[in-house]
């Protein structure tokens, strides 16, 4: 397996370790619950030092990335983040990824599990005076999430960072090295994603800890950021979507800009449109005990299967059982009953409307 920077140091904070897509990383060190209720109520720290970032610059970034990407990044400021996916002929998900716009181009981060096809799905559509780069093995990526990551974050880098809106970046330093700061997150609270060489991660996620200590902060494992994401309803991919789902079947049309011009996927996208969904990703709330889980069935209230859990778990916050799921886009409408099978048991659930947690 491979190893993050940070792979020693999660061992010695007693974490509990598995394979996450090649690398070894931390499922939890505590607790699901307890984690989970930390990033909620107070900071926690997360190592994302998998994820794949990539350099896209040159005269042709633009054009190369509106064709590629279902969002319009044209009207995008140095400084601005855009969230988007690459699709492919048939409007399918490749990825889902950040567009992070620099002076010189873009910085794209995309998931741990797609970065070498994401790599090579960009570079076989490159543009002339375009250049791409892969700076995944030699940048660490360290979230701070929570209510209460401000204070923390801004006395670790010694300055200001209010004025960083949400889904927007500064580049600073951290002790001679080069760091980006961006306002994003995974997990519906105020944070922060923090980027910079691999040498410096070790003493900034050490400095975190002992800076963060007053505001009670914790390091957390992969366990507690699948519930903190499912909680706010935010896809991962994998699960809830992939390249045999479209972004207007998983909700994400409002991503999707067909006014911008052509993009691979577009024209299947528009056909899709106009003859209306058959599935829609919806989230659903169980109403007897039990936890729904990936790959479940999903059943109408009469019993008929009409479609597939995609993601489930137990919000730590709500303190019930709650899901999402693919079903046939007549039975996706908020309020109606359908019914999970769990181990050859129907229970109850309801469709909602939105976020789990408001």
């Amino acid at each position: 397996m491979k190893k993050t920077p940070l792979t020693e140091l999660h061992r010695q904070q007693g974490a509990k370790m598995i394979d996450f897509h090649g690398f070894e990383m931390p499922v939890q060190y505590t607790s699901v619950i307890d984690e989970h209720l930390t990033v909620r109520r107070a900071v926690g720290i997360f190592d994302l030092c998998h994820m794949g970032e990539f350099d896209l610059e040159g005269p042709g970034a633009v054009a190369t990335l509106s064709q590629l990407t279902t969002n319009d990044p044209s009207g995008l400021q140095p400084g601005e983040i855009q969230y988007t996916m690459l699709t492919n002929p048939n409007g399918g998900i490749i990825d889902d990824i950040l567009v992070y716009r620099t002076e010189t181009g873009f910085f794209l981060v995309v998931n741990a599990s797609n970065t070498e096809k994401d790599f090579n799905w960009i570079n076989q559509h490159l543009l002339p005076d375009t250049t791409l780069r892969d700076r995944t093995s030699e940048l660490a990526l360290i979230a701070v999430q929570g209510p209460k990551s401000l204070p923390v974050v801004e006395r670790v880098l010694g300055k200001p960072l209010a004025d960083v809106e949400t889904y927007t970046f500064i580049d600073t330093e951290y002790k001679g090295y080069w760091l980006r700061a961006s306002r994003t997150g995974y997990t519906g609270e105020d944070g922060f994603e923090l980027y910079l060489p691999n040498a410096g991660a070790e003493e900034l996620w050490q400095d975190l800890m002992t800076t963060g200590a007053e505001e009670g902060i914790a390091p957390i494992g992969l366990g507690a950021r699948d519930t903190l994401r499912l909680e706010m309803r935010m896809p991962l991919y994998g699960n809830d979507i992939d390249e045999t789902t479209t972004p207007l079947e998983a909700g994400l049309g409002r991503f999707v800009k067909f006014d911008k011009g052509d993009f691979i996927g577009r024209a299947a996208l528009v056909k899709q449109k106009e003859a209306g969904v058959q599935r829609r990703l919806v989230g659903f709330v169980l109403q007897e005990r039990g936890v729904p889980r990936q790959g479940y069935p999903i059943l109408s209230a009469e019993g008929e299967e009409i479609g597939i859990v995609t993601s489930g778990t137990h919000s730590p916050s709500l303190n019930q059982a709650i899901g999402t799921g693919y079903v046939a886009a007549e039975s996706a409408s908020p309020g109606t009953e359908i019914h999970i099978l769990v181990r050859q048991k129907r229970l109850k659930a309801q469709i909602i409307k939105g976020r789990f947690l408001k």
